[in-house]
């Protein structure tokens, strides 16, 4: 008798490449125009690098080369620092009112 086909454990296969997460990485755009140093008085640059909330985005998110990545928190550091740029991004949350140290809901 003939062995049946597809019965069993099924053939994992792994998926392809051109998924929803996949892609082509981004180029450091820092590499791309022949930046040697980031400058940390050009605030509106490294506007980009910065969250809504204030927090360094990462390589993965930005696509800086590692080099650069160095480079770009170093001088939001600095800018910051020196008042260039906030800390913490302005507007707070709208739906959590802050309460004083006495009031308390009953």
């Amino acid at each position: 008798m003939a062995k049946a086909r597809g019965r069993g454990k099924p053939v994992r296969r792994r998926d392809k490449k051109g998924g929803v997460g996949s892609g082509r990485r981004k180029s450091c755009q820092h590499c791309r125009d022949k930046v040697e140093q980031v400058d940390y008085k050009d605030v509106a640059s490294l506007r980009k690098f910065i969250s809504e909330k204030g927090k360094i985005r990462s390589r993965r998110i930005t696509g800086s080369c590692r080099r650069h990545q160095v480079q770009i928190a170093r001088a939001v550091k600095r800018a910051r620092e020196l008042a260039l740029l906030p800390y913490v991004n302005e507007g707070g949350r709208e739906d959590s009112p802050r309460r004083e140290r006495g009031d308390r809901e009953r």
